[in-house]
């Protein structure tokens, strides 16, 4: 038995499927997806025409979120088309992130060769998932803008051959334009993984007096960084639709 500091950067394999590496932030990750879709189906089957508080509450959330993406996006069809993306994105983090500091969580698992393997890892602390969803918003962006604009009219954003000038600009948006994968999984991954670190090292020092406030603190910072992450999605999709003229 050690004793110290472990801060473990990759995510830790339990065991496999099929040569599928099944580690503990993706079982994670699987429970809160269960969880997401079994609460949605017991409020789906609660609700009433003349809504309770709880519904009232969503509804008015939603509402709002709606009408706030319909003035980004100019667009309330384009709105109401992207809404259950960002809306989706959110909660997913913003439930994930939550859950990080629940008992349990990290605590319990099991004992290889003398090492701890904890069950549950949030997976937001593993850059396999951050990227993963920094991927999904990627691909999104990218056929949105496409599909509205038209191929060619969208490559004319990134592909400049009128002037040398026109042409460094439109590389400057290309490599800026790939970096959002890089951005969006590490901004997402390096806040959350850092508030972990910080909170056990203040757990080892000061374990009664630092802990319960990091943790709420933390758990404000990951609904805000889930918040980050949906909208930061729905600006760069307003910038995919935007007419290359008017966006420069």
């Amino acid at each position: 038995m050690h004793e110290g500091i472990s801060v473990v950067l990759k995510a830790e394999q339990l065991g496999s499927v099929f040569g599928f590496p099944i580690t503990n932030s993706l079982i994670m990750a699987w429970l809160v997806m269960i969880l997401l879709f079994v609460g949605a189906y017991f409020f789906s089957r609660s609700l009433k025409l003349i809504p309770g508080k709880l519904q009232t509450a969503i509804e008015w959330a939603f509402e709002g979120a709606i009408g706030y993406m319909t003035e980004v996006l100019e667009s309330e069809k384009l709105a109401l088309r992207f809404f259950p993306l960002v809306a989706s994105v959110f909660i997913f983090i913003a439930f994930i992130n939550e859950l990080e500091f629940f008992p349990g969580i990290g605590s319990i698992g099991l004992t290889r060769a003398s090492e701890f393997l904890p069950l549950l890892r949030a997976p937001t602390t593993d850059l396999n998932f951050t990227l993963a969803l920094a991927i999904i918003a990627f691909f999104t962006i990218e056929i949105t803008g496409i599909v509205t604009l038209g191929l060619f009219k969208y490559a004319g954003k990134y592909v400049n051959l009128k002037s040398p000038i026109g042409f460094a600009v439109g590389l400057i948006e290309l490599v800026s334009n790939l970096g959002r994968l890089i951005s969006f999984s590490f901004r997402l991954f390096g806040n959350i993984f850092a508030g972990e670190v910080m909170v056990l090292v203040a757990s080892y020092f000061l374990p009664y007096v630092l802990p319960a406030p990091l943790m709420g603190f933390e758990m404000f910072i990951g609904l805000i960084q889930a918040l980050v992450f949906a909208m930061l999605t729905l600006f760069f999709i307003k910038l995919a639709i935007m007419d290359p003229h008017e966006a420069h």
